[in-house]
C-alpha cells in the first residue's frame, strides 16, 4: 500500500490546479464531517492534513500526493453555518465546478457523519455525484460514537435515503479513532492503482 504520502498544494481557483495531472481521489463532506482525520488515519500520518476543532477551516481545494499514482483531493467542506452567504456561495462554486470541469476523477469518497441523518446539503452533494455519472463511495464515519447495536438501523435508514447504498460494497463505517473501515478503503485503493504499478 502507500509508502509515501505529502501535500502538494492547496488550490482557490480552477486555474491554480497541479501542471503535473494524474487521476484523482476526490473527498466531499459536511465542513466537520472529519475528512482531515480520515486523511491522516487512512496513511498513518498524524499531520498529512492539518485538522482543526473549528468547522470550515478547509476553505481551498487541498492536493494531496500519494505514490506519484494519483491525488487525493480534499474538497471544501460545505453547510458550515457560521460562514457568510457569499463565503458559501463561493465554496459551493469551487466545488461544483471542479466535480463538473475536472476530467480526472477516478471515484469520489463521500463522507457522512454517522451520528446524525444525512442532511439536505448531503443529498444535495449526492444528486451531483449521480447527475454527473462519477463512481462514489459513501463513507459513514465516526461510527466509534455510535454503538454496534445502533449500526444496522442507522444503514437502513440510511439505505431509505439512498436506495443504492450497499454496506461493505458502496457503503464503508469507518473510524479514525479505532481504524473501523480502513481495510475496506485501502483495499479499494490498492484494487484501482496498484494492481497494475
Amino acid at each position: 500500500m502507500p509508502s509515501q504520502q505529502y501535500f502538494v498544494k492547496s488550490v482557490y481557483s480552477l486555474e491554480q490546479l497541479p501542471s503535473i495531472r494524474l487521476p484523482e481521489v476526490v473527498l466531499c463532506g459536511r465542513s466537520n464531517v472529519g475528512k482531515s482525520s480520515f486523511i491522516n488515519s487512512l496513511f498513518n500520518k498524524k499531520n498529512l492534513a492539518k485538522t482543526s476543532s473549528t468547522p470550515g477551516k478547509t476553505r481551498s481545494i487541498n492536493y494531496y500526493s500519494i505514490d506519484d499514482l494519483f491525488y487525493l483531493v480534499d474538497l471544501p467542506g460545505y453547510g458550515f453555518a457560521k460562514a457568510s452567504i457569499e463565503e458559501k456561495k463561493k465554496w459551493q462554486s469551487l466545488i461544483s465546478s471542479f466535480l463538473i470541469k475536472s476530467e480526472h476523477i477516478k471515484f469520489v469518497f463521500h463522507l457522512i457523519d454517522c451520528r446524525h441523518n444525512p442532511t439536505e446539503l448531503d443529498i444535495q452533494m449526492n444528486k451531483l455525484l449521480v447527475e454527473l455519472n462519477l463512481p462514489y463511495i459513501f463513507v459513514l464515519n465516526k461510527v466509534d460514537k455510535i454503538k454496534i447495536s445502533d449500526r444496522k438501523k442507522y444503514f437502513n435508514d440510511f439505505k431509505k435515503i439512498f436506495p443504492e447504498s450497499v454496506l461493505d460494497e458502496n457503503t464503508i463505517f469507518y473510524s479514525s479513532v479505532t481504524k473501523a473501515g480502513k481495510k475496506e478503503v485501502s483495499s479499494l485503493l490498492f484494487e484501482s492503482f496498484y494492481n497494475n504499478s
